[in-house]
C-alpha cells in the first residue's frame, strides 16, 4: 500500500495556530510543564486546564513504534485447544497436549502473507499450562509425551516469526488456576523481597545480574517466569497481560504485583510495549475489534494495585478522551496519559480452536480493519492453531484474502505526487488532473501529540469548495470511506477544532478497486 508524502501543518506562531482552531492560548506557565507521557491532574483543574494538559501529552518511542504496526496477530494455543474449553481448570493432564504436526513456520508464513507485523503467543493462559519447559511448574509442555517431553512451542514460535520478519510478543496470564491448586496463587502471602531469578535445584544458570523485587509468593512465581521468557528466547516486542482473576472463591483474590512485573519487563525488554493491563497500550473495551468513532490516545487514568494503570472512566465508555470525558473523569483521575487503544477480536467465534467454527468473511474482516486501524487503533486479530499445531487451511486462505482486500481498498495513493500547499489549519492538494476518490486517509504527527478535535475534507467542484466528509479525531490513523466516488482535481483538509497547533503527517487519497 502506497504511503503519501509526509505533510506538516504548522503555524509560524502558536497564536496563529490557535486562532485558526479556536483554542484559547495557554498561559505562559504551560510551556514550563513540558510535554511527557503522563501529566498529573487535579479535581481543581478547569476544563481549559484539562484540555491544555491533554495537548501536552506525548507518546514514548516504543508507543510510536507500536502504533505503526497497524495489524498484529494473537495465537491462542494450549491445553484448551485439546479440551475444547475457553478457560481451563488447571488440573488438566499435560499429556493431552499433542500437536503432532506443529509447524510454526506455517504460522509465520500465513501471518506474513496476511500483512501482519507482530504476533503474540499465549505462553500461559488462565489454566497455568506453559508452552515452554519452565523451571517453576510441572504444568508445561515438558510434562507431555509430545516430542518425548522435549517440545518447546515458544522456542519454535519465536524462531519462526523472526525468520519471517515478524516481531515477537508474549501473553502471560496473571491468573493461574494450576498455581491456585498448588497453594501458591491467592494464598494470602504478604509482599516481601524476592531475588529474581530464584535459582532451583540443578539450575545451571549463572545470571550476570539478579533483581530484588517486592512480590507475593505468586508474584515471585510470575517474575521468575517473566525472567525465563525475556532472557532465553530473544528480543520481545510486546508483553501482553490481562487483568483476569482465577475461578476462585471471592475471598481468595490475588493482588497482582504490577510495579515489580513492569520493572522487570522494562529492564529485560526495554523496547517492549506492555499491554493491555500495562502503561503502554489499553484495551479498546470490547472483543469485536471496533474502536470508537472518535478514539483518543490521551485519556484520563487512575493508578491502582501497586502501580497498575487503570481506566478513570468505564472501560467501555462511549467517550474516552474528549472534552466531556476529561471533565467527567476529573474527580477520580490521577493523570492524563498517552494510552492508545488496541482492538482485539478473533477470526472465529472462540479464542481457542474449535472444529465446528469457521473464520469470519473477508467483508467482516475488512469492516473490522476500518473500525480499528481506520479509527486510531491497532488491530489485534486472533488466529488459533488447531489440534495438529497448524493454522487451519480456511483461516490461512482468509488471511491472504483479507490482505489482498485491504490492498484493493487502499491501492496507489493519488496524492503521492500532488502539488501541496500548507497554510495554518489547512492542507491543499492539486492532483494535476481530476481523479475519482472514495477513500481518504489522514494522520497526525503523533510525536507532537493528538490535537485535532474536528475537521472537514473538501473538494473543489465547479470552482467552489464543497464538503465531501467530516469527522472528529484523527490521531495516528483515520480512514474515511465515501458513500460514492467524488471526482476532483483539488482537495483540501481543513481543521475546524483543535487543542493546540496541529501537525498533519499524512493526507492520502485513494480510489478503491473492490
Amino acid at each position: 500500500m502506497a504511503v503519501s508524502r509526509r505533510l506538516f501543518v504548522t503555524a509560524t506562531s502558536a497564536a496563529t495556530a490557535l486562532a485558526v482552531t479556536g483554542v484559547a492560548a495557554p498561559p505562559a506557565s504551560a510551556a514550563a510543564d513540558g510535554p511527557r507521557q503522563l501529566i498529573p491532574v487535579s479535581p481543581d483543574d478547569t476544563e481549559a486546564d484539562l484540555v491544555r494538559k491533554a495537548s501536552q501529552v506525548r507518546p514514548t518511542a516504543r508507543q510510536i513504534a507500536w502504533q505503526r504496526l497497524e495489524r498484529t496477530a494473537f495465537l491462542h494455543f494450549g491445553v484448551n485447544t485439546f479440551t475444547g474449553l475457553e478457560w481451563g481448570t488447571g488440573d488438566e493432564d499435560p499429556d493431552v497436549f499433542q500437536p503432532v504436526g506443529l509447524d510454526t513456520d506455517q504460522w509465520a508464513g500465513a501471518l506474513r502473507d496476511g500483512g501482519f507485523t507482530l504476533a503474540i503467543l499465549t505462553v500461559k493462559h488462565h489454566d497455568g499450562f506453559v508452552l515452554y519447559p519452565s523451571r517453576y511448574t510441572d504444568h508445561t509442555v515438558a510434562s507431555s509425551s509430545w516430542r518425548g517431553g522435549q517440545g518447546d512451542v515458544l522456542r519454535s514460535f519465536a524462531d519462526s516469526m523472526r525468520r519471517h520478519g515478524i516481531k515477537v510478543g508474549v501473553y502471560i496470564s496473571p491468573a493461574d488456576e494450576n498455581q491456585y491448586l498448588h497453594g501458591v496463587y491467592a494464598n494470602g502471602s504478604p509482599r516481601s523481597a524476592h531475588t529474581i531469578p530464584t535459582l532451583v535445584d540443578g539450575d545451571d544458570r549463572t545470571p550476570q545480574r539478579s533483581y530484588t523485587l517486592q512480590a507475593t509468593d505468586y508474584g515471585a512465581h510470575m517474575l521468575n517466569q517473566l525472567y525465563e521468557v525475556l532472557t532465553e528466547y530473544g528480543p520481545v516486542d510486546e508483553v501482553w497481560f490481562d487483568g483476569a482473576q482465577g475461578h476462585i472463591p471471592p475471598d481468595k483474590v490475588e493482588k497482582y504485583d504490577w510495579d515489580s512485573w513492569y520493572s522487570l519487563v522494562r529492564t529485560l525488554a526495554p523496547d517492549a510495549s506492555i499491554a493491555v493491563s500495562g502503561p503502554d497500550v489499553r484495551w479498546v473495551g470490547n472483543e469485536g475489534g471496533s474502536a470508537r468513532e472518535d478514539e483518543w490516545s490521551v485519556v484520563p487514568v487512575t493508578e491502582k494495585d501497586y502501580g497498575r494503570t487503570d481506566f478513570a472512566l468505564s472501560y467501555d465508555a462511549a467517550d474516552m478522551g474528549g472534552r466531556d470525558a476529561l471533565v467527567a473523569a476529573r474527580p477520580v483521575a490521577d493523570y492524563l496519559q498517552w494510552w492508545p487503544a488496541e482492538s482485539d477480536v478473533s477470526i472465529r467465534d472462540g479464542w481457542f480452536y474449535h472444529a465446528d467454527q469457521q473464520p469470519k468473511s473477508v467483508e467482516q474482516l475488512t469492516d473490522i480493519y476500518f473500525r480499528s486501524v481506520g479509527r486510531n487503533s491497532v488491530l489485534l486479530l486472533n488466529v488459533p492453531p488447531d489440534t495438529d499445531g497448524l493454522l487451519p487451511a480456511a483461516d490461512v486462505v482468509r488471511l491472504r484474502e483479507f490482505r489482498e482486500r485491504v490492498d484493493r481498498e487502499l491501492p496507489e495513493d493519488l496524492a503521492a505526487r500532488a502539488r501541496t500547499t500548507v497554510t495554518s489549519g489547512r492542507v491543499t492538494l492539486d492532483l494535476g488532473v481530476e481523479r475519482e476518490v472514495d477513500r481518504i486517509r489522514l494522520a497526525e504527527d503523533i510525536r507532537e501529540g493528538q490535537q485535532i478535535e474536528s475537521f472537514v475534507v473538501e473538494a473543489q467542484l465547479e470552482g467552489a469548495w464543497t464538503e465531501v466528509t467530516r469527522a472528529g479525531t484523527v490521531g495516528a490513523s483515520r480512514i474515511l470511506l465515501l458513500a460514492a466516488p467524488v471526482r476532483a482535481r483539488r482537495w483540501r483538509v481543513r481543521v475546524t477544532g483543535a487543542r493546540a497547533a496541529v501537525r498533519i503527517a499524512e493526507f492520502g487519497l485513494y480510489r478503491s478497486r473492490v
